[in-house]
């Protein structure tokens, strides 16, 4: 018992000594983003990769058993960026469709798609879906305008809860690193973010303040115990809450990879962003909190 008890003082005192060097892990990091950010803009005009729901084109579903590598190499060519995907059956795992996503016009995709399966596509083999450049550049300036007014309402009700600026804008600035540093890991990846990306973003918004609310709740206004020890409270509680999810996404990102192009990106962003969210919560936040903490005693 002496021994566990000693563990855990020399767990704290080391915390104590090094917890502002700390600090410099998730900054440098976020620092980083934003230069990797900035240098994507220049280059591509946006923040990330945009598919046809969000850029304009043309999405056909095959309702057949085909070789991706053959059809891909054919249409390169052919069609301007062209994505292709699998849809397998649940169950099974068992290809029972292929979708061809590009930028080109509906009638060109499906002449070029006829010429390589040697046969005519209708509604019993086939789907087309077509969106105009115009629509989706609206549809996506949108989706900005709604995730830029829920993060600024956020940080109003987080400045409005707590109303100390230092502690409420670590609240919004542990936020702000969640979506950053998940923007750049997906640009990275490669992933074509899709409307149903941004709205995942939106999502991750509600998952990083929750935990950062709990611990800057405990830590401000529990009067008992030391700061160490609310502290700690609240990474065992909050760590529970954030595995927890965690797990639970994982699962139904390995349950709808293959079936579900939609929500595989959805709960592939929001495991990306729940993993920074525990380094800009449990190392961003708590530093932040508890350099304002002493300094204020």
């Amino acid at each position: 018992m002496e021994e566990q008890q000693n563990q855990e003082t020399h767990r704290k005192n080391w915390h104590d000594r090094h917890y502002k060097h700390l600090l410099i892990i998730p900054l440098v990091l976020l620092l980083f983003s934003l230069v990797y950010l900035g240098i994507f803009h220049s280059k591509n005009n946006d923040f990330f990769y945009k598919d046809i729901s969000l850029t304009g084109g043309t999405s056909v579903t095959i309702y057949e058993k085909l070789n991706i590598e053959d059809l891909n190499s054919f249409l390169e060519g052919e069609l301007s960026e062209v994505n292709l995907r699998k849809i397998s059956d649940l169950i099974s795992g068992e290809q029972v469709a292929i979708v061809v996503e590009t930028t080109a016009e509906s009638n060109e995709a499906r002449e070029v798609l006829e010429n390589y399966l040697g046969y005519e596509l209708t509604e019993e083999n086939s789907s087309f879906e077509f969106t105009g450049s115009s629509l989706s550049n609206a549809f996506y300036r949108q989706l900005i305008i709604a995730l830029f007014v829920a993060f600024v309402f956020m940080a109003i009700v987080i400045f409005i809860i707590f109303k100390t600026p230092v502690p409420s804008g670590a609240v919004v600035l542990a936020a702000f690193a969640d979506i950053i540093m998940t923007l750049v890991t997906v640009n990275i990846l490669g992933i074509k973010m899709s409307s149903a990306g941004i709205i995942s973003l939106l999502m991750l918004i509600g998952y990083s303040v929750d935990t950062d609310i709990l611990l800057t709740n405990r830590v401000l206004r529990r009067h008992e115990g030391t700061l160490n020890e609310k502290l700690m409270g609240s990474v065992k509680t909050g760590l529970t809450m954030t595995l927890t999810s965690l797990v639970a996404v994982t699962v139904a990102l390995l349950v709808v990879k293959s079936f579900s192009e939609t929500l595989n990106q959805i709960f592939t962003i929001l495991l990306i962003g729940l993993i920074f969210d525990m380094l800009n919560t449990w190392i961003t936040n708590v530093s932040i909190l508890k350099w304002y903490v002493e300094r204020k005693k």
